[in-house]
């Protein structure tokens, strides 16, 4: 319980030197990772019985190799696509997004700066700090979230290319 409570005062005083934009960026991070988190689940729990579901129904018809039989092929091929590819565009989209945060938050930061250099002059160098220490925070953290967000994004769109692929294998003609 102790360390929970530390967690809560360090995330607390990240958010509170971050600025505005350090909110902003936590909240679009938990955001990507339930997302992220939600299409692994899906690739690992649930699609394989709905890919068994569509192969069955599939190998069910009699007829599999006129024009209409090959018309619904394409269209269970669609539909699984169409179930492995959901929230990968939200996904490449914020992980597109946090660097840009990070951006905003230099920005901010050194606009805090600068009035506290125009406002104190030299003389208020923790005045200073702070507004380089929310640009350095906000930066790496859009970045850090990025970069995680990049590497699963890119994964996970592979994955469904690839399982799209397996499954067209799967539903083959007679």
């Amino acid at each position: 319980m102790h360390r929970l409570s530390e967690f809560v005062d360090l995330l607390g005083s990240l958010l509170e030197r971050g600025g505005p934009v350090m909110t902003a960026i936590l909240v679009l991070s938990i955001v990507l990772w339930v997302l992220i988190l939600e299409r692994y689940r899906y690739l690992y729990f649930t699609y394989p019985g709905k890919r068994q579901q569509l192969i069955e129904q599939w190998q069910q018809r009699q007829d599999r190799s006129s024009w209409h039989a090959r018309r619904i092929r394409e269209g269970l091929i669609s539909e699984i696509a169409s179930s492995l590819r959901q929230f990968l565009l939200p996904i490449s989209a914020l992980t597109i997004v946090l660097p840009l945060l990070g951006l905003l938050g230099t920005v901010t930061g050194m606009i805090k700066t600068f009035e506290v250099m125009m406002v104190f002059g030299m003389d208020n160098a923790r005045g200073m700090a702070s507004g380089v220490s929310e640009a350095l925070l906000t930066t790496a953290a859009g970045l850090v979230t990025s970069l995680a967000g990049l590497y699963f994004s890119s994964n996970l769109e592979h994955r469904a290319k690839l399982e799209t692929q397996k499954a067209s294998d799967l539903l083959i003609y007679h």
